[in-house]
């Protein structure tokens, strides 16, 4: 997996929104660097495990704001907030019962996942934001 690097692509518009997707790029880098210096298995399980929550408060966090200036998407993007913690849960669940972890898929599947969701449906929202004067 490459290393996610914040790029103008990246900017919603909304800054605490973009500061948690800062978070979340560091977080993954983070779990990247763990497998790429050859971490413990425990270790392994804490940094998915910090992944899985910032997540989701992230996303409920995002859903509260959505849901409080009534964007007219916010099904849409819960939706695709609930898949996605179903595929983290399910590759956890899988990590836990099996001696062996394919983390690099995972990865690569949370990258393209986290980028495509926040160049496209979060992008959607930042404009609405602003014209409620939500920066």
């Amino acid at each position: 997996m490459t290393l996610l690097t914040w790029s103008h692509a990246c900017t919603v518009g909304v800054k605490a929104m973009d500061d948690q997707h800062g978070i979340l790029m560091d977080t993954m880098n983070e779990l990247r660097d763990d497998l790429l210096h050859g971490c413990n298995r425990e270790q392994l399980d804490e940094s998915l495990e910090r992944l899985v929550d910032f997540t989701r408060k992230h996303f409920a966090s995002e859903e509260h704001l959505l849901q409080a200036y009534n964007f007219p998407g916010l099904l849409e993007h819960r939706a695709a907030h609930q898949r996605l913690l179903s595929e983290i849960r399910k590759t956890v669940r899988r990590a836990e019962n099996c001696d062996s972890l394919q983390v690099h898929p995972l990865l690569e599947f949370l990258r393209s996942w986290y980028m495509e969701h926040i160049e496209s449906l979060d992008r959607q929202y930042g404009p609405w934001l602003n014209a409620r004067g939500v920066y």
